[in-house]
């Protein structure tokens, strides 16, 4: 049909650690991927697998990524986020979960090391240069308290 597209839904996890007011969250240097590589990411994340719900997509992508397990329950809905890169390819359009986490089990690490060049812990109000642009409009809102939870990226 005419107008139609596939949206490719993701999700993301943001690790964080510290006291509201001084935070920390778990970045990852992207490397060899073809997206963004030398870009700051969010610590966590990936496309969601068919038949595969986004909360499962989250734990799922936090255990592949960082070694951690993660429990459902602790994962807290941050914002969603449609956006596109304008390309016209139906596979453009997407939609972003995004969870923090502030209880998980085990120490975060490198585990893709082909994929991830660096791990960091970042004050949210000192982010390293340069951040993913989609992510980063993500962690100035949460930093400002000020993070609607449907967000749009890339469109007119």
């Amino acid at each position: 049909m005419s107008g139609r597209f596939t949206v490719v839904p993701a999700a993301y996890v943001l690790l964080l650690r510290g006291q509201p007011g001084g935070e920390e969250g778990l970045l990852q240097l992207r490397a060899n991927t073809g997206y963004r590589d030398g870009h700051w990411a969010i610590g966590a994340a990936g496309h969601v697998e068919a038949g595969e719900s986004v909360l499962t997509a989250a734990v799922r992508e936090a255990a592949e990524e960082l070694a951690v397990v993660v429990d459902e329950g602790d994962l807290e809905p941050l914002c969603a986020m449609h956006r596109t890169q304008s390309t016209g390819d139906p596979l453009d359009e997407r939609a972003d979960f995004f969870f923090t986490c502030r209880r998980w089990s085990g120490r975060p690490q490198r585990v893709e090391r082909h994929k991830t060049a660096d791990l960091g812990w970042f004050p949210l109000d000192a982010l390293p240069d340069p951040v993913v642009p989609h992510e980063r409009v993500v962690l100035e809102g949460l930093r400002a308290g000020a993070l609607s939870p449907i967000l749009t990226f890339g469109f007119p």
